[in-house]
């Protein structure tokens, strides 16, 4: 028997054991979709999306009309939508009770209407709270706004410098944030590494310099459990496009902790988030409680596949969707050692199952993990992994926070790093040709300035966005067809290159 059968039986063995499996059905199918490594772009649509919009289009805004805003409907009337879905969402993925999570803009406005509100209400207590505390690696989108911030109210931001396959620690936040920190703004998960932040951690180190915390959940929401009431945080936004499945454009959710609705204001003010809208009266007078968040007329038919796709992860569960992605990417791994590690690659994404969001250790030569902490002696990310059994590893002086290469006064480091980038080449040629699979994966895998590290690139797409898998070897070569579980997304990638 070929070990490609022997992977393709302990699959289908996973895949027959999974409780989740009938739920795969339940999704649009994607003809001729081998692997989707883009779910944290954007999440599969539901089967029953056509049908539940179809049916909204008709009854609910074709024979409603303009009574919809306010008559009972299935899911209430259109007016309290924001309120009504913020709170699904808080139960089946936030950990959050209802009345403080909204429906409704981008992720984008939410953050700038948050993190705005945050920043004024320090000032106004104390006007030395000026800086905002960020990660330097986050997503562009976090680190313009709070940009745009301080400059509006002539503060700073104190940039977290965090390592490539690494995140920020409480360590970093209590060391960041002082008696100046009006706010603290992290990315529950990075959207490179997939590490997951230690929220309860980050909190308490914020909270001790008097800081507020705001988390950017555009990749846990749906993808890993959170209990943001438990772990006591202030405010948090995140998007339903991804692994809730709302579809291309679904608004986002904003969360403010229910003892701040009346501490912090948004600065977006409109006739929505009024105390009594249709009065249309002269002055702005905040809605109580979380609607005072809502600016604009509510995205509702943009919320109907949303909906759809929040029956289905009820259903299954936000605890067995976690475990799936654990399971999925623990063997997606082992396959990288079994079948891409002799070529010479390596992955390195964080090694402990409870700070990776769908991995669990890292996979290369000897199965060992390099260090990525800023600053430290050991081996450079080049060198790690490739010492020989029973040797001591070779080190190397300190690099600075943002190296991701070796040492310039390193020469040994230079010259094996020299020679494992001719080998690499030659390497690659080879997967490619016997692998037709890799070569597209690994042209959709962001550049990244180390050779080395394009496998930690590519390893971070794996964590939490992929699911069941079997092995099949088609008469030319050996390939994976990964299996897509519900709440788990699909693009179709590129056709493999002729070879």
């Amino acid at each position: 028997m070929t070990r490609t059968a022997t992977w393709a039986q302990r699959a289908a063995a996973l895949d027959a054991a999974d409780p989740l499996a009938p739920l795969r059905d339940r999704f649009l199918p994607a003809p001729g979709v081998v692997a989707y490594l883009d779910g944290n772009s954007l999440g599969r649509p539901v089967a029953a999306t056509a049908a539940r919009l179809d049916a909204f289009v008709r009854d609910a805004w074709g024979e409603r009309l303009i009574r919809g805003w306010t008559e009972t409907g299935p899911d209430g009337p259109w007016m309290e939508w924001p309120e009504r879905v913020g709170d699904r969402i808080a139960a089946a993925a936030l950990g959050a009770a209802p009345g403080q999570t909204v429906l409704g803009d981008s992720t984008t406005v939410l953050l700038y209407k948050l993190a705005r509100a945050a920043v004024d209400a320090a000032a106004a207590t104390d006007p030395a709270r000026t800086v905002i505390v960020a990660s330097a690696e986050d997503f562009p989108t976090d680190r313009y706004v709070v940009d745009a911030i301080a400059t509006e109210r002539g503060g700073s931001v104190r940039w977290l410098q965090t390592p490539l396959a690494g995140g920020v620690t409480p360590a970093q936040v209590a060391d960041a944030a002082g008696s100046d920190t009006a706010l603290v703004l992290l990315s529950h998960i990075s959207y490179r590494s997939g590490w997951i932040v230690d929220a309860p951690g980050v909190v308490a180190a914020a909270h001790d310099a008097g800081a507020h915390v705001l988390l950017d959940l555009c990749h846990s929401a749906g993808s890993v459990e959170l209990d943001l009431d438990a772990w006591a945080v202030d405010l948090a936004v995140g998007c339903t496009y991804k692994f809730l499945n709302g579809g291309p454009g679904s608004p986002a959710f904003g969360y403010v902790r229910r003892d701040l609705h009346g501490e912090l204001q948004q600065p977006i003010h409109g006739w929505m988030g009024r105390l009594d809208p249709f009065t249309m009266g002269p002055g702005y007078v905040p809605a109580a409680g979380i609607r005072q968040v809502v600016s604009g007329t509510p995205p509702i038919l943009a919320a109907v596949p949303l909906l759809a796709a929040l029956d289905l992860l009820e259903e299954a569960g936000i605890a067995a969707v976690r475990a799936k992605s654990v399971a999925l990417t623990e063997f997606a791994l082992e396959l990288v050692d079994a079948w891409l590690a002799p070529h010479g690659a390596n992955c390195s994404p964080p090694a402990n199952p409870s700070t990776a969001a769908g991995t669990s250790r890292s996979a290369g030569p000897a199965s060992a993990t390099s260090s990525t902490r800023s600053g430290s002696a050991e081996c450079c990310p080049t060198t790690a992994n490739r010492t020989p059994s029973g040797s001591a590893p070779h080190r190397c002086p300190p690099r600075s926070p943002r190296s991701t290469t070796a040492s310039p006064s390193c020469a040994t480091c230079s010259r094996d790093a020299r020679q494992r980038s001719s080998v690499r080449r030659r390497s690659r040629k080879t997967v490619s040709r016997q692998m037709p699979w890799w070569r597209p994966m690994r042209s959709r895998t962001p550049s990244v300035r180390n050779p080395a590290d394009r496998c930690s690139a590519t390893a971070a797409r794996f964590s939490g966005k992929i699911d069941a898998c079997r092995v099949h070897r088609p008469a030319s070569s050996a390939a994976v067809t990964w299996r897509w579980m519900s709440a788990l997304p699909i693009p179709r990638p590129r056709s493999p290159s002729p070879t």
